[in-house]
């Protein structure tokens, strides 16, 4: 399983999805792979971080020591994102906000400590997507109503509808593909240097791993999350 997991540095070109184990589940053959293993290693981390940072939330002093002081700045920053582009409407989707932007941010530098970023898998940036997809057309509903719906179906004319309905279905199919693609990238031109280059591959491929595991991790994650408050936005419309 480590083998599969790590960065390999082997003569062969290793895009580091490994099946990890298997079993029978109603006649059918399920695997378990590495985007599995680095998912719930991420996910982990992630339950392990938000449990020390209530338990220390909880017993918050005037005084911050170094750990309330980074918790304290990553709301604070969080917040001051989705208040700067949702307005009036922050305050309700701050949390969904900051969830996957803390999620995804996580899953794209993980290929720093070594693991497959759980991004660069499609089953992992489509459920996203969906979810963006369905928050998306509640609140259309919910605040424009079933005849605002259709109205905007059919902007500017009647004709344009079935225009407008492949653009909304298209809505979370372009944002995870955006998402995954780019992960992916990176994932596979860091495999190459490994596999192609693995003798002279030494000390530098840090270079490219900050470029795209940090930086371009980085942004991808503000896109996705732009993007998405962004479009929930629009669909709340002049309610916001």
């Amino acid at each position: 399983m480590g083998q599969g997991i790590l960065l390999s540095a082997g003569a062969d070109v290793d895009f580091m999805i490994h099946g990890v184990f298997s079993y029978e589940l109603f006649g059918q053959t399920v695997w378990i792979t590495t985007t599995h293993v680095c998912l719930l290693i991420v996910v982990l981390l992630l339950i392990g971080f938000s449990c020390v940072a209530g338990r220390v939330m909880k017993r918050a002093t005037d005084v911050p020591g170094t750990f309330q002081n980074i918790v304290e700045l990553i709301v604070e920053m969080l917040q001051n994102m989705v208040g700067s582009t949702m307005g009036k409407s922050a305050g309700k989707f701050v949390n969904y906000i900051g969830t996957i932007f803390i999620f995804i941010l996580v899953c794209n530098i993980s290929g720093l400590f070594g693991l497959r970023p759980p991004t660069a898998d499609y089953g992992v940036t489509l459920p996203l997507g969906i979810m963006t997809f369905c928050i998306i057309h509640f609140n259309k509903f919910k605040h424009q109503k079933v005849s605002g719906v259709l109205k905007g179906l059919c902007d500017p004319w009647p004709i344009w509808a079935p225009i407008n309905i492949i653009g909304d279905v298209a809505v979370p199919i372009s944002l995870s593909l955006r998402l995954f693609a780019n992960v992916l990238s990176g994932t596979v031109m860091m495999a190459l240097v490994y596999g192609l280059l693995s003798k002279l591959a030494i000390a530098w491929p840090g270079i490219l791993h900050v470029y795209f595991d940090l930086f371009s991790g980085a942004i991808q994650t503000y896109v996705f999350c732009m993007l998405t408050m962004t479009y929930v936005s629009d669909a709340i419309g002049s309610d916001s």
